[in-house]
């Protein structure tokens, strides 16, 4: 396999580093340079420890993206400029590796899925937690229906967050369920499809930074099925995270996340090598790191064709539609 050029754009998301540092890591990729529109927070990476030390920095957005070499970027701006430099890159010929969630203007990232469709590129959204090893194993039950017809499924996720970044964010309507929430509805929307009806909570309880909502909850209506995700900004660390499934002929409880241990899987009869009843299933043990890893090894391998995109452009879709649903910036 050939080694693949890619640049990054931007250092402001919270995942830009460990996206760098993959993007070094991997023998499959050579890191053709970072290109940080903000003199300010390019001054800061690169005087900082840790990866931006050590790169080539791009003078302006136009050398980066007219290098016919980089075949593929990763778009790490700050959430509320990535998706114009996402439209940028896929404008410019160039597969995007882009960190989540796509933006608030829904109907830009049509158009941006749409021009990456006619131009044969990928634009892969990055949720680590679709390489997470718990988390696919569910996925696999679920699809199999090996827990029988899914009626319920809840998550909890929840984190402590800044007043400095609690007014950055608060441009987004809400809050941390946009910032962070969005990772749990992914697997949601993935499981379940599209829901028929949101209703959210968003909620500020805290009085810091009124306009972010701090306590967050997201309620998405199916046929024959609801799911929840709730979560907050201010819980004391380290935060509960947990992911719950529940069907007909069993359920699937998986806490903490990060690292995942086990799953506590509870049948109402024994099959596929499991009893009846309960029984903790272990987790290959996942860095966050790691996840970063494996996420842009997929990303690799679909962009040089060798297999399809693990999320259709289908999905990426549907799952910024649901997540703007969630949050009042989109109707229906």
């Amino acid at each position: 396999m050939s080694v693949i050029r890619i640049a990054q754009y931007g250092t402001g998301h919270a995942h830009a580093a460990g996206k760098l540092r993959a993007l070094l890591d991997s023998p499959d990729v050579e890191l053709a340079g970072v290109f940080e529109p903000d003199a300010e927070r390019r001054a800061a990476a690169a005087a900082a420890d840790g990866p931006f030390r050590a790169v080539h920095w791009y003078g302006s957005e136009g050398e980066m993206l007219a290098d016919a070499s980089i075949a593929a970027i990763a778009s790490e701006g700050t959430t509320h400029e990535s998706l114009d430099q996402t439209e940028a890159c896929v404008r410019a010929g160039k597969h995007v590796w882009y960190d989540k969630p796509a933006g608030d203007d829904w109907p830009q990232w049509q158009r941006t899925i749409a021009l990456a469709e006619e131009k044969g590129l990928t634009v892969q959204v990055g949720y680590m937690f679709r390489y997470h090893a718990g988390f696919r194993q569910i996925e696999t039950w679920v699809k199999s229906g090996f827990l029988g017809d899914i009626y319920a499924l809840r998550t909890r996720i929840g984190t402590v967050v800044s007043e400095a970044n609690r007014r950055a964010i608060s441009r987004h309507r809400g809050g941390v369920f946009y910032e962070l929430g969005c990772h749990m509805l992914d697997q949601v929307v993935w499981l379940l499809g599209r829901p028929q009806k949101v209703t959210s909570f968003l909620r500020n309880e805290s009085g810091e930074v009124p306009a972010f909502a701090d306590n967050t909850l997201g309620v998405f209506e199916y046929e024959r099925a609801m799911a929840f995700v709730d979560t907050s900004a201010m819980e004391t660390p380290p935060p509960a995270r947990r992911f719950e499934v529940y069907g007909s002929r069993g359920s699937a409880i998986m806490e903490p996340l990060e690292p995942a241990t086990h799953i506590r899987l509870c049948l109402s009869e024994a099959r596929g090598g499991y009893d009846a009843g309960e029984t903790m299933v272990p987790v290959e043990t996942q860095t966050r790191q790691s996840l970063y890893e494996l996420e842009l090894a997929d990303f690799v391998e679909t962009i040089q064709g060798r297999q399809a995109a693990r999320r259709p452009a289908a999905h990426e879709l549907l799952m910024q539609e649901t997540l703007l649903r969630a949050t009042g910036n989109f109707s229906g």
